[in-house]
């Protein structure tokens, strides 16, 4: 049976492929239509089988030392026996941001990634609660769905800014190639798309979160700590995160545990993500109700 995260997927190959569809006619007409077709065609197979090698590298994530991370190896070790689920692959991502995604298109094939800042921000059994909840989206089969999300978002982020840079050239250009492209269409481009791109990913990730917090909860039994845990994020995240000029990753927003961006900039008025003090409330819920329903 088709699964409803297997619907989701393809919602968002056909969401998202539209508009990358769309952009490429606007910016070539027919032969952008047919040049964006085949990038289209390219991008889905592509973020289909090398998404989570795409999303790693692009944060420059770094296999995780199993000699230096020990603990946190058999953190997850255990975790994955309890959830019955295989043992994915850890890295890590150099940044005092403290932040952790899950990514990957199956259990079999999922990678874990954390950030240096987050493994100095939280105590063992705060980080415990934090791979549980990204090795629930593991076990939930939805990071497939934002990971594709992501990549394909990124890519319509990237041609925004392409007619950035071309309505700025064609607007003080000298040669009539330059001042051929309609302004119109490529303010749609570099103001439009990107925006929609996020609310389809906005359509389906904040209940992602809700999930992913209730497995992990159960996951490691123990809902107060992932709460701890995203008290303490919430508060890192305004230091350390990714600003207005990294607006470019903005598509890759929702893989994280947290929101990366900062409330200053405009990303964040279509965050991927539930906020936070609901995500915690919803937790301590889910604690009181295992103490009288053990």
């Amino acid at each position: 049976m088709f699964s409803f995260n297997g619907i989701k997927t393809a919602f968002l190959l056909g969401a998202l492929s539209g508009l990358l569809l769309l952009c490429g006619k606007l910016i070539g007409g027919t032969a952008g239509l047919h040049i964006a077709l085949i990038l289209a065609l390219v991008v889905n197979f592509v973020t289909y089988f090398f998404s989570d090698k795409i999303v790693l590298n692009m944060y420059k994530a770094q296999p995780l030392d199993k000699h230096q991370y020990e603990k946190i190896y058999d953190i997850v070790e255990a975790l994955a026996t309890d959830m019955h689920m295989p043992m994915p692959k850890l890295f890590l991502i150099n940044t005092p941001m403290a932040n952790a995604f899950a990514t990957g298109r199956s259990p079999k094939h999922a990678s874990v990634a954390v950030t240096s800042g987050i493994l100095a921000l939280l105590t063992p059994r705060e980080l415990r609660g934090v791979l549980a909840h990204e090795l629930s989206h593991v076990k939930n089969r939805d990071i497939l769905v934002a990971t594709i999300a992501a990549t394909l978002a990124t890519a319509i982020g990237y041609l925004a800014q392409m007619a950035q840079y071309a309505a700025f050239w064609g607007s003080v250009g000298g040669d009539k190639e330059r001042r051929g492209a309609n302004p119109i269409a490529l303010l749609i481009i570099a103001l439009v798309m990107p925006i929609a791109a996020m609310l389809i990913q906005l359509a389906i990730s904040r209940s992602r979160e809700y999930e992913a917090d209730h497995t992990g909860a159960f996951g490691c039994n123990d809902p107060l700590a992932l709460a701890s845990a995203l008290e303490k994020l919430e508060n890192n995240v305004q230091r350390d995160n990714l600003n207005q000029k990294e607006t470019k990753y903005a598509g890759t927003s929702s893989l994280f545990i947290v929101n990366p961006f900062t409330g200053r900039s405009w990303v964040n008025l279509f965050s991927t993500h539930p906020p936070l003090f609901k995500r915690i409330a919803l937790l301590r819920e889910l604690a009181e109700q295992q103490i009288h329903n053990p």
